[in-house]
């Protein structure tokens, strides 16, 4: 007699089931606790939280919520000067460490987080080939020289001046209404001053200069009091339309929101392991911030399609990005220019703005710091009645650079360590070596917080430590604007922009906080930035 066996495939598949299940600690152990037991980088000594120990779920946590370089600062405070916040990525809250990590000539390269803020193609920013950024920086950083920045200024007062127009306009307007009632664009109250939330209004401002620097034009921002810019629907079409007549669909964007999406998506994606990416993306928030990443390219590609569709001899960012040419003489192509035209817009717009409204924020949080200043403005500008001051008028002048220089410290705008891969040789920080290959940054909200640099205050707003602090040591210390080869070439370009805008600002109007025991509230994507500052202003008699 034959013995039939029957097959349950349910059976099969709950073994199946099983096995898998059962394979997922010998899975865990191998991606996460074996690299941690071989330490290929030296770092098991190294304190921080335990889960960044084993995997990077730990930074990618963090970056998503918004708080990356707070948390990571009460990581130094906890732990020390080194604090390992990834499984191969050591944060150094050191100052001499900017020297060592940073440095020229140390062979160290951006890691593979910049890999993430890459759209259109690699631009100056997101190049990690050192021969390439080489070449990308020497076209584009002499635009960036004090002489080329000064071809720029007529461009900036005209947009401080527009925003001059309108707050007063909105300042008059409300003051023709009753008090304690709401006008247009703010709220007129009985001690005669106008209500608004000023961030917006330095992110229109930000855009509009940026915008006419970059592309030709500005996107209208001011004058429309509104967030919104062309983005085109389809970037090939958009890009087949350069310097032709070739029409391409344009839908209307918020620039300003679809900036802050891309950047925190980007930060955060950043951070996790290039083969988690393809999988993470398909979440609903990451979803999200890629859609944000293409509207910002289709910003880019129909602004520089506009402006090649119609030639113009004016001198901008674009027209000398057009002339720029490399060691063997060849110029940017399209794709390249237009990539490079997009890594401006992003750092000329979030940088400027951002900083804006914080220097805002603390002078109307210290209204001593705020006389101050406008008792040296009104010395140095005397009876010029032109509401914008000019560059020459106001760039030495001490007060005014200490309260820029403090905002920029205490907010930091670009707050988060920027990790640099250790060359071959390996570097030495502080007497701990690490070996090639290890991942390092220094953040800078904590070395702006360092108490033997900046004195026993360091989260106070108080311009007066810089002519009281060792200046050797300031100098070392304070980094806004990144050190070393990859430092930005914006500067000479962000720092007119701060002393017009500020000094403009503050000296037409005084300012007072809404509600003075809230909070400055941020978030960070890459760039720290703030959700709001409700201020009251009052126009002042000079």
């Amino acid at each position: 007699m034959n013995t039939i066996l029957q097959l349950n495939p349910f059976q099969d598949f709950h073994f199946s089931f099983t096995t898998a299940l059962a394979g997922v600690p010998i899975i865990f152990i191998l991606v996460h606790v074996f690299p941690y037991l071989a330490d290929p980088f030296k770092q098991r000594a190294i304190p921080g939280p335990l889960l960044a120990k084993f995997s990077d779920a730990w930074l990618g946590w963090v970056s998503s919520q918004g708080h990356r370089s707070e948390v990571v600062h009460k990581m130094h405070l906890k732990y020390g000067t080194f604090v390992r916040i990834a499984p191969n990525h050591v944060s150094v809250a050191d100052p001499d460490a900017l020297q060592v990590v940073y440095a020229h000539g140390n062979g160290s390269l951006k890691a593979n987080f910049y890999d993430a803020f890459v759209s259109i193609q690699r631009g100056l920013f997101n190049t990690r080939n050192r021969n390439e950024h080489a070449r990308k920086r020497k076209i584009v950083s002499h635009i960036f020289s004090q002489k080329n920045v000064l071809e720029f200024e007529p461009n900036v007062r005209l947009y401080v001046g527009q925003l001059i127009s309108q707050w007063d306009r909105l300042y008059d307007s409300a003051a023709k209404g009753a008090s304690g009632t709401e006008g247009e664009g703010g709220w007129f109250g009985k001690d005669g001053r106008l209500w608004l939330d000023s961030l917006p209004w330095y992110n229109y401002l930000a855009f509009d200069i940026i915008g006419d620097l970059a592309f030709g034009s500005p996107f209208g921002m001011i004058l429309n009091a509104k967030d919104s810019a062309p983005v085109a629907v389809s970037q090939k079409d958009a890009m087949k339309s350069y310097g032709s007549e070739s029409t391409y669909e344009v839908i209307e964007i918020p620039a300003v929101q679809i900036l802050n999406d891309r950047g925190e998506f980007s930060a955060s994606m950043g951070v996790l392991p290039p083969h988690w990416r393809p999988l993470v993306r398909l979440l609903p928030w990451y979803r999200k911030g890629g859609k944000a990443v293409k509207n910002l390219a289709g910003l880019a590609v129909a602004a520089v399609a506009k402006r090649l569709t119609t030639p113009t001899d004016r001198v901008d960012l674009l027209s000398k990005l057009q002339e720029g040419r490399d060691d063997e003489g060849k110029l940017m192509g399209r794709e390249e220019l237009t990539a490079e035209a997009l890594t401006q817009l992003i750092a000329g717009s979030d940088t400027t703005s951002n900083s804006s409204c914080a220097i805002t924020y603390y002078l109307a949080q210290n209204p001593d710091a705020q006389e101050k200043l406008q008792k040296e403005l009104d010395e140095a500008l005397g009876d010029d009645d032109h509401p914008v001051s000019t560059f020459e008028q106001v760039k030495r002048l001490p007060y005014l650079e200490a309260v820029i220089n403090e905002a920029l410290r205490v907010h930091s705008t670009s707050s988060i360590g920027l990790p640099r891969i250790v060359p071959e040789g390996g570097l030495i920080v502080q007497g701990q070596h690490f070996p090639q290959g290890a991942v390092l940054s220094v953040p800078s909200y904590t070395i702006h917080r360092d108490t033997t640099v900046w004195g026993a205050d360091p989260d106070q707003f108080r311009p007066e430590r810089w002519f009281e602090c060792d200046h050797a040591a300031i100098q070392k210390t304070f980094n806004p604007f990144s050190f070393g080869p990859r430092a930005c070439v914006g500067r000479n370009l962000a720092s007119m922009e701060l002393l017009i805008i500020i000094s403009s600002i503050l000296r037409r109007y005084h300012f007072v906080l809404a509600d003075p025991e809230k909070p400055f509230d941020t978030r960070e994507g890459f760039l720290r930035k703030p959700q709001e500052c409700r201020v009251g202003i009052k126009r002042r008699q000079t």
